[in-house]
């Protein structure tokens, strides 16, 4: 089975919510909510790509160093495995612009899961939901 990975940001704004991202029409799964993001390509590493991806998606420019780990998702879908790091960010440079024609919403951590995602990001949302709490 052919395993895919992808690096994914939780952006977090000054009020503590998190940016979620929707699908559009087109891609696979177009509709569900997640977690910005994209394809790691080849000799990139996930901070590379993520950087990259942040860029292209959302016109915003990330440090690496301002990347922090936290957590992971892998899940096995129909035809592929996904690898996916979740990483943290709370400082970027400009405002997030919807580049390719995703809908944005910047969500309180406990009303995650009352938007429709794909199986491998819902385990995410149960991590921050529980960050939220300590």
């Amino acid at each position: 089975m052919k395993v895919v990975y992808v690096a994914a940001a939780a952006l977090f704004n000054g009020k503590g919510e998190v940016l979620l991202a929707q699908r559009p029409e087109g891609k696979a799964m177009a509709g569900l909510w997640e977690f910005p993001g994209g394809k790691i390509e080849a000799g990139e590493t996930p901070e590379q790509a993520l950087t990259r991806e942040l860029a292209e998606e959302l016109s915003i420019t990330v440090s690496e160093s301002d990347l922090t780990p936290i957590t992971f998702a892998s899940h096995t879908y129909e035809k592929f495995h996904l690898f996916m790091p979740l990483f943290g960010i709370e400082k970027w440079g400009g405002s997030p612009l919807p580049n390719e024609g995703q809908k944005l919403a910047w969500v309180e951590a406990h009303d995650l899961h009352t938007y429709p995602a794909p199986a491998a990001d819902i385990p995410l949302f149960d991590v921050l939901v529980a960050r939220n709490k300590s």
